[in-house]
């Protein structure tokens, strides 16, 4: 499975190999990214679905900058549950872009609204929910998306429109609702 990263969560947390004698324990380094929320001022994960995409050093994946690896596309094994934890275990960074399968895509309720979680049809047929934090109007979600798919808010529906010469590049773009008259 192919998945283009669209941006990040923003909770981050490292776990190094076991062997601290190992001259290889922070090249082999797993990175874990999930969703965060503002709370008295620091960022907490305040989970209502938890979850989280694991990225491996020898991946390919940058933890001095995370943000390089936005619009890369990366080869993922098949979402899971595990402990009941959705997962998501992005193998190795592609060396050329190809059209992915998903967009690995976080949102803010400050940027796309806030969404009901709970509700029916609130998110596209074939997207994934891994990871939703809350707290208070603070809102953050992470999703495999297809292409086109869509978030339902309280603002509109949000559509994840691929870039046309560059498909493997995607946003996530507000429709707002029309004001009624």
């Amino acid at each position: 499975m192919l998945v283009t990263v669209t941006g990040f969560g923003s909770v981050w947390r490292r776990r190094l190999g076991k062997d601290p004698n190992d001259p290889m324990r922070f090249a082999r380094a797993a990175y874990f990214n999930t969703t965060g929320v503002l709370v008295n001022g620091k960022i907490r994960t305040r989970p209502k679905i938890v979850g989280h995409a694991r990225f491996n050093s020898t991946g390919g994946f940058n933890p001095h900058n995370p943000l390089r690896m936005v619009n890369s596309v990366f080869e993922c094994a098949e979402p899971c549950v595990w402990e009941g934890e959705i997962k998501v275990l992005f193998k190795r960074m592609l060396s050329a872009p190809q059209e992915p399968d998903y967009f690995l895509v976080v949102a803010r309720a400050s940027e796309i609204g806030r969404v009901d979680v709970g509700s029916t049809a609130w998110r596209s047929e074939g997207s994934l929910l891994i990871s939703f934090s809350e707290s208070r109007d603070d809102q953050e979600v992470m999703l495999l998306m297809p292409s086109q798919g869509w978030i339902r808010t309280d603002l509109g529906r949000a559509v994840l429109l691929p870039f046309v010469s560059w498909p493997w590049i995607a946003r996530l773009q507000l429709q707002h609702r029309p004001s009624s008259i």
